[in-house]
């Protein structure tokens, strides 16, 4: 529904820029210069000392009155008296005729938009084209950086929801914390479905602990996740598009790619961490194969583990580290 909206509002914009036409914009740039040089408010009739409602033969008249007054002959010296002169003109001949002094009586009416169009616009500006590449990259790249804020402050959303039906599955109602480890199970995907065979079916249920004020995903070896803040993926200009690309380009051509750590004897030294190959900007994704930033459990990551004797890796700061087995 809202991607229907969403064309909708954009089909209706489109139609309205596409409705200016060339003797539109010829009105819009009378307007605006009318307004600059004679006062704001300025209109065509005001400028003629005329009413809307003037007849051809009175807006004649009172051309000839004002163009007396206006002519540069008569206005030595003063600035801009041929720029005026010669705008009075067009003013005229647009009132003078009745398919124009139609268009500019519905302008005159409604008001003058203040968006007239890209073709307006580019047509009075021509911007070159490293303009126009720098817009389009700016704009771009706000508009992810604006997604990866929303996405955050989702995902902040998500880990609190979690951390509260995780204590609350520990602890009750109670307000503070009690000491000691409680295991829980926590409904990770919604309330009560019916399958295709038309069983009821709980939601996904995750296996948590729960210590204090801390909460950890269990997994099936024992090792834990925490749950919390730090798990979200914080927004980052430098992970953008046009950044990161130019990154990644610097560091093909500097052979810093994700280069492994290595030790004298050419072996990973022990507690070295491997870098991402996209320059240590890792995401929560790596680990939940989805773009949400939290650190989720996928289905059947209960069963999945790690092999025994390797101790299990958590996210921290976009880098995966040894984590320590709890006991």
């Amino acid at each position: 529904m809202r991607l229907l909206h969403l064309i909708a509002v954009l089909a209706f914009l489109v139609t309205a820029v596409v409705a200016w036409t060339k003797e539109d914009h010829e009105i819009f740039d009378l307007v605006s210069a009318i307004e600059a040089s004679e006062g704001k408010g300025t209109t065509f009739y005001s400028w003629l000392d005329i009413p809307p409602t003037a007849t051809t033969s009175e807006i004649s008249k009172a051309y000839r009155k004002k163009s007396l007054q206006l002519h540069p002959d008569k206005n030595k010296g003063v600035k801009n008296a041929h720029e005026r002169f010669a705008r009075l003109g067009v003013v005229a001949s647009i009132l003078r005729n009745p398919e124009k002094r139609e268009r500019y009586d519905f302008f005159y009416k409604n008001g003058v938009p203040r968006w007239r169009g890209t073709g307006y616009y580019y047509s009075r500006f021509r911007p070159g084209l490293g303009t126009v590449l720098t817009f389009l990259v700016i704009l771009t790249s706000g508009l992810q950086y604006l997604v990866q804020k929303m996405n955050y402050n989702r995902d902040l959303r998500r880990i609190q929801d979690i951390r509260e039906k995780a204590r609350a599955a520990a602890w009750g109602t109670r307000t503070s914390p009690q000491e000691g480890q409680r295991k829980v199970k926590v409904n990770l995907g919604g309330g009560p479905r019916m399958d295709e065979d038309g069983n009821i079916v709980a939601g996904r249920m995750v296996d948590m602990v729960v210590e204090g004020e801390d909460v950890y995903i269990l997994e099936a070896d024992g090792s834990m996740f925490p749950v919390n803040s730090d798990t979200a993926v914080a927004p980052s200009i430098k992970r953008t598009w046009f950044l990161s690309l130019v990154t990644s380009l610097a560091q093909k051509v500097l052979g810093r790619d994700g280069t492994k750590i290595e030790g004298a004897n050419g072996a990973e030294p022990e507690g070295a961490y491997d870098v991402d190959s996209d320059g240590g900007s890792g995401t929560a994704s790596d680990t939940t194969g989805k773009g949400s930033g939290a650190v989720t459990p996928r289905e059947g990551s209960s069963s999945g583990g790690t092999k025994s004797g390797r101790a299990a890796t958590t996210m921290a700061g976009g880098r995966r580290r040894k984590g320590v087995r709890r006991k």
